[in-house]
C-alpha cells in the first residue's frame, strides 16, 4: 500500500489523451491530495486543462506525483509536488501556506487522498489500522478545511471524495467504509458552516474505480472481478470522475453546497 500506477495492469487511464479542456477553472489555484495517482491525478490533468494551477500533495509516491506534475505543465499550468503525511495538522497547514505562496490565493480544495485495508474479520482490525484510516480519511480533511476556509474567497469551492461505501458499506472495509460515511456528514454539516462566507462545500461519491490501491490492498480473487458488480459490468476508470470535480470547482456550480455526486456505475446510493 498505497501502490504503484506503474504496476498496474491494464494501465488506468486519467484522461492523459482523451481530456478536453474549456477554460471552465481559468486562473484558478487548487491543492489536490492523493494526487499523485487515481482519481488525484485525472482531476489534477482535468483541472489544468481548464486553465488552474495545482499543488498535488501525495505521501511518498515520488516517481507518481512527478508524472503527474508533468501532465499539469503539459497542460501550461504551474504544478507543485508536496510529500508529506496528512495525518498531522501541522503539514496540513503547510500545504495551504505553501498554495498561498506559491500561487497567492486558493480557490479550490480538493481532499482526495484516503488509506483502505481489507480485513475478514473485526478482530483483524488492530486499533493503529483503526486510527490510521481516520487520520487519512477524515482528520485531514477537518485539518485542510480548517487551514484553508480563513484564506479562501467567495465564490472558493472545497470537494471532499467519499464513497458509494458511505452508504452501502463493504463489510470487508469496515473502517474505510466508515470514514466514508463521516466524509458524507462532514460535507454536509461544513457547507452549512461557511454558507455565509460564499464558500461551497460538496463531495463525490465514486464507485468501483481502478486506481492503485485495488490491487494493492484487496486479494487477487477480488481485484479480477472488481466493478463487476455494477449495471455497466466494469470498474470505472479515474478520467470518468474527473468532470464531476470539475463541474463542482467551477463556477458552473455556482448554486450546488452540501451535494454528494455519486459517479457509481449505476449502482444506487440507498
Amino acid at each position: 500500500m498505497p501502490g504503484s500506477t506503474a504496476e498496474m495492469t491494464p494501465k488506468p487511464d486519467h484522461g492523459e489523451e482523451s481530456y478536453r479542456g474549456s477554460g471552465r477553472m481559468q486562473g484558478m489555484a487548487t491543492i489536490i491530495t492523493g494526487g499523485d495517482s487515481g482519481i488525484g491525478r485525472a482531476v489534477a490533468i482535468a483541472f489544468a486543462r481548464e486553465g488552474a494551477d495545482v499543488l498535488i500533495s501525495y505521501f511518498n509516491e515520488h516517481e507518481d506525483a512527478k508524472e503527474t506534475a508533468r501532465w499539469v505543465e503539459k497542460a501550461g499550468r504551474k504544478a507543485v509536488v508536496v510529500s508529506g503525511d496528512i495525518k498531522e495538522e501541522s503539514h496540513c497547514k503547510e500545504l495551504v501556506a505553501q498554495a498561498i505562496q506559491e500561487f497567492g490565493k486558493l480557490d479550490v480544495l480538493v481532499n482526495n487522498a484516503a488509506h483502505q485495508a481489507s480485513f475478514d474479520s473485526i478482530e483483524d482490525i488492530s486499533a493503529e489500522e483503526w486510527d490510521v484510516t481516520f487520520r487519512t480519511n477524515i482528520h485531514s480533511q477537518f485539518y485542510l478545511c480548517k487551514a484553508a476556509i480563513p484564506q479562501m474567497k467567495p465564490g472558493s469551492s472545497i470537494i471532499n471524495t467519499s464513497s458509494i461505501n458511505a452508504k452501502n458499506p463493504s463489510p470487508s472495509l469496515l473502517a474505510y467504509a466508515t470514514t466514508k460515511g463521516a466524509i458524507a456528514n462532514f460535507t454536509a454539516g461544513l457547507a452549512g458552516l461557511v454558507a455565509d462566507k460564499g464558500i461551497r462545500v460538496n463531495a463525490v461519491a465514486p464507485g468501483p474505480i481502478w486506481t492503485p490501491l485495488i490491487p494493492s490492498t484487496m486479494p487477487p480473487e477480488k481485484v479480477e472481478s472488481f466493478g463487476k458488480n455494477t449495471p455497466l459490468g466494469r470498474a470505472g476508470q479515474p478520467v470518468e470522475l474527473a468532470p464531476a470535480y470539475v463541474l463542482l470547482a467551477s463556477h458552473e456550480s455556482s448554486y450546488m453546497t452540501g451535494a454528494l455526486i455519486p459517479v457509481t456505475g449505476g449502482r444506487p446510493m440507498l
